[in-house]
């Protein structure tokens, strides 16, 4: 998906997005968008057990990872994946950025996407609190380096503290700078050298924020994927072919393979986007501290 990377979204264009699978029907106002996101839709109707259970209040940690691709797999153009979306690609952002309690994102992303700080307008505000969930949602980013400007809008403009996850032997005085605007966590591996995922997810857990919403980049999608944290990928399909050198939507050292169930299809105009969830019933294993567990 289409990275926002100035202050307040804009609801005032809505772009047609119809769905096409399940319960086919057209032209989707923002509410039966948000539906269709909010719970996972069954494939086999005689099998309610077939996908993992989304309540309104998840009873764990639930992540869904938000990208976008061309035709042939390429995940940025120009270098950054916000040249591959549109409009409706846009309004879909902004609507599964209402659902979150926390965005998380590499700092590798917020750097070459632009990000600003994470602001929802009105209208998504009095939704979320229509809903019972905190007035905006919690920016999370994750960084080894701590290579992050302190007086950038990402905290500077940031309605809620932020919180950075990086590894125990992060550099002191990013790390002290850093502390002044956000909540600066350890959240190392077991070798101390990537930050745990699963460490992630269970920290974000003792804070609250369970429905937690990813967009990327590529080594952060690959490690979660690797930890088997990801329990959802909502793709945009862009319309075009692109081929140049651009890298993949995940990366990781080691295969992670991970099955996922188709949950719903849209389109707007040749764009598609699909959801899909994960399968397996494996239980999520958090090796954070105990209390978090």
């Amino acid at each position: 998906m289409t990275p926002l990377p100035d202050g307040p979204t804009s609801t005032d264009s809505h772009p047609r997005i119809d769905r096409l699978w399940p319960d086919p029907a057209t032209d989707l106002d923002d509410e039966a968008l948000l539906a269709t996101y909010a719970t996972p839709s069954v494939p086999n109707p005689s099998d309610p057990d077939a996908l993992p259970d989304l309540p309104t209040q998840p009873a764990r940690p639930w992540l869904r990872m938000n990208v976008i691709a061309s035709l042939d797999g390429a995940a940025t153009r120009d270098g950054r994946s916000g040249g591959l979306g549109d409009a409706a690609d846009r309004r879909v952002f902004d609507l599964l950025r209402r659902l979150a309690d926390a965005v998380i994102v590499g700092a590798g992303t917020v750097r070459d996407e632009g990000y600003g700080g994470l602001r929802l307008d009105p209208g998504a505000v009095s939704w979320r609190e229509a809903h019972g969930l905190a007035r905006q949602p919690t920016f999370v980013l994750v960084s080894r380096s701590l290579d992050l400007d302190p007086t950038s809008a990402v905290f500077t403009q940031a309605p809620v503290r932020p919180i950075i996850y990086t590894v125990p032997g992060a550099d002191a005085a990013r790390w002290a700078a850093l502390a002044e605007v956000a909540d600066v966590v350890a959240a190392g591996s077991v070798d101390g050298v990537d930050v745990d995922p699963s460490w992630v997810r269970a920290d974000l857990a003792g804070r609250g924020l369970v429905r937690l919403h990813s967009e990327g980049g590529p080594s952060l999608f690959g490690s979660f994927l690797a930890a088997g944290a990801v329990d959802e990928l909502c793709l945009t399909v862009a319309p075009t072919l692109e081929a140049g050198d651009a890298g993949r939507i995940s990366h990781a050292h080691r295969p992670a393979r991970t099955g996922m169930a188709l949950a719903a299809v849209l389109r707007a105009d040749d764009e598609l986007f699909l959801r899909y969830v994960r399968v397996d019933k494996q239980p999520i294993l958090c090796s954070g501290p105990s209390h978090l567990t």
